[in-house]
């Protein structure tokens, strides 16, 4: 079986291997981290930081390659996709627990976790993250770098931007575009486009600041 990458052995990254490993998708995980001192992580080797990524590529050290970075840094996680894309292949994960009608789009890069439900003509963007047990309706699009936290429920003909960060048991109904960058807090219900970035919460959900 194929060898994943992940870059980032945090916590974040530590469940990306889990489920890479668990699941059955990847038969071994290697890490990449600037930070980490340590030789393992969980059992799996830290091989190297970011800028060894393409040399241990060449070297054939693995085979495919999941960015790791949790959703406060969301910037960065976009730069390094960017980096990499083209160079090396990415891979993804759709937990064996999560349901995909046939006709849903997962692009390279994204990671769905357990007990999520994608509906019809329903595409989830490249290096976008989707939390345990969200719902995306038909005909939705949540595009690049986005993270959904868990319980998230998304109605039909919805668009999320680039880069969006949407809280716990947030909900937004059907036919609305959500701005690029757009944090929704948790619980928050969303009934309208959201047009600028920025932060909102609240039932319906507010603007609170940029």
């Amino acid at each position: 079986m194929k060898t994943l990458a992940i870059i980032g052995s945090g916590d974040l990254g530590q469940q990306f291997a889990h489920y890479a490993l668990s699941d059955g998708h990847y038969g071994s995980v290697v890490f990449f981290d600037d930070f980490t001192t340590v030789e393992t992580v969980n059992g799996c080797w830290v091989v190297g930081k970011t800028d060894d990524v393409e040399q241990a590529f060449n070297d054939k050290k693995f085979d495919e390659l999941l960015i790791g970075i949790g959703y406060k840094h969301l910037k960065v996680k976009a730069e390094l996709f960017d980096r990499f894309s083209g160079k090396i292949p990415f891979g993804k994960i759709v937990h064996s627990s999560s349901w995909l009608d046939p006709t849903a789009v997962v692009e390279p890069g994204a990671v769905i976790y357990p007990r999520c439900d994608i509906d019809a003509k329903v595409t989830i963007g490249a290096n976008a993250m989707l939390n345990i047990g969200c719902t995306i309706a038909h005909d939705s699009v949540v595009r690049k770098h986005s993270f959904l936290s868990p319980r998230v429920a998304v109605a039909g003909f919805t668009t999320i931007g680039e880069q969006c960060i949407v809280g716990i048991n947030a909900t937004i109904i059907d036919n609305l575009q959500i701005a690029a960058q757009t944090q929704i807090g948790g619980g928050a219900i969303v009934i309208k486009n959201i047009t600028e970035k920025g932060l909102y919460v609240g039932n319906p959900a507010k603007f609170i600041r940029s």
